[in-house]
């Protein structure tokens, strides 16, 4: 925020400082790549690369080597283009989990998110305990106290450390959800409701150790309101996707961002996706075909995702979503969040991290915003 002094709390996660608490979240495949992150982090928040399938991109076959070429390339990219902080999103439910940690490690990215599934085992060399040595942090992505719980005790009896701050994700987020299909719309479920849960336990091995462990709320967040909601309840920060896709610096299709414009309450809806996860999508046609029990029969070269059966899958959805971070929404469609069809315009990343932060502090009834 090169023009003016921002009164919004900053967030420090490791050794790792952003002047905005807005995290940018990893969306793949390749929607988040290096020119959003690295507009992210140079408007003052923290931008995240998408590692998943990024390297099906280019039409390779060779999975994992061009995956760990095109991430090593993207955080170049991301790095020479900005001072801020850059970090990297890895499923732990992908085939190439360490070699994609060792490649993110290498390339010194500030902050590992660490997300679908628990991040308990770690390839040698890159243990938590180890990558205390190294300026690159480490933050799980929950959707309980309990899965924080687990992954805390765990990370503190093998490793004799805890994480460098906790992502927790609500039901009302895009892209596929941590929760059951029932619980989706349940009450007891809601970002509201669990983030009080994730702070207590959180305190608990903060009191402990004597660190601080920022707790960052994740999914359906929209405005500066929500921001200053969810401080009220203990966050020191908010991890957005939805809205950043609809900025001139998302790098995705036009086509992609579009529909995101287009798209009614109605239209934003629950899939099963192939990977055994429930998902929150836009409907299209793709959609509707294989609703219907249509299959797209493939063959699958990468076996990107450890819980996918591409045999019995209907779909590719690796395949599915690169077609549609192309534009190609015949062939694919759209993960987006709960709040997508808010979005009327697409505007520039500083203008969204300005306008969120001039929300929050109006909404905190802070002073504002001072020009330097």
């Amino acid at each position: 925020m090169s023009q003016q002094t921002s009164n919004i709390p900053s967030l420090t996660i490791g050794k790792h400082t952003a002047e905005v608490p807005i995290i940018q979240g990893g969306m793949g495949v390749g929607i988040s790549m290096s020119g959003l992150a690295s507009a992210v982090a140079e408007a003052g928040g923290i931008g995240v690369l998408s590692t998943v399938a990024i390297g099906i991109l280019d039409g390779s076959k060779k999975f994992k080597q061009s995956n760990e070429d095109t991430i090593k390339d993207q955080i170049r990219k991301a790095k020479k283009a900005t001072n801020g902080v850059v970090g990297c999103n890895i499923m732990v439910a992908i085939s190439d989990y360490d070699n994609l940690i060792e490649c993110a490690v290498k390339e010194q990215v500030d902050i590992l998110f660490l997300g679908a599934g628990l991040p308990l085992r770690f390839p040698e060399g890159y243990t938590p305990d180890k990558l205390k040595e190294t300026n690159t942090a480490i933050v799980p992505i929950v959707s309980s106290a309990k899965a924080a719980k687990l992954i805390f005790q765990f990370w503190e009896k093998k490793y004799n450390t805890l994480p460098d701050g906790v992502v927790v994700e609500g039901p009302m987020a895009g892209g596929h959800l941590g929760f059951k299909n029932d619980e989706i719309d349940s009450p007891n479920k809601t970002l509201e409701n669990i983030i009080p849960g994730v702070v207590s336990t959180v305190r608990k091995f903060e009191t402990k150790n004597n660190v601080s462990i920022p707790i960052i709320a994740a999914g359906g967040i929209y405005t500066g309101d929500d921001i200053n909601k969810f401080f009220k309840l203990g966050a020191k920060g908010v991890q957005l996707g939805t809205r950043f896709v609809a900025t001139h610096e998302c790098d995705a299709d036009i086509r992609f961002k579009e529909a995101y414009i287009k798209a009614n309450k109605e239209d934003i809806t629950i899939i099963k996706s192939p990977v055994g996860l429930p998902g929150r999508a836009i409907n299209n046609e793709f959609l509707e075909q294989v609703s219907a029990g249509e299959r797209k029969p493939f063959k699958c070269p990468w076996k990107c995702l450890k819980t996918c059966d591409y045999k019995t899958a209907p779909y590719c959805i690796a395949a599915a979503l690169s077609n549609a971070k192309k534009g190609n929404l015949d062939s694919g469609f759209v993960f987006a969040g709960s709040n997508a069809y808010r979005i009327t315009e697409i505007i520039s990343v500083k203008e969204l991290i300005d306008a969120m932060t001039d929300e929050y502090i109006i909404a905190a009834g802070l002073p504002e915003k001072k020009a330097q």
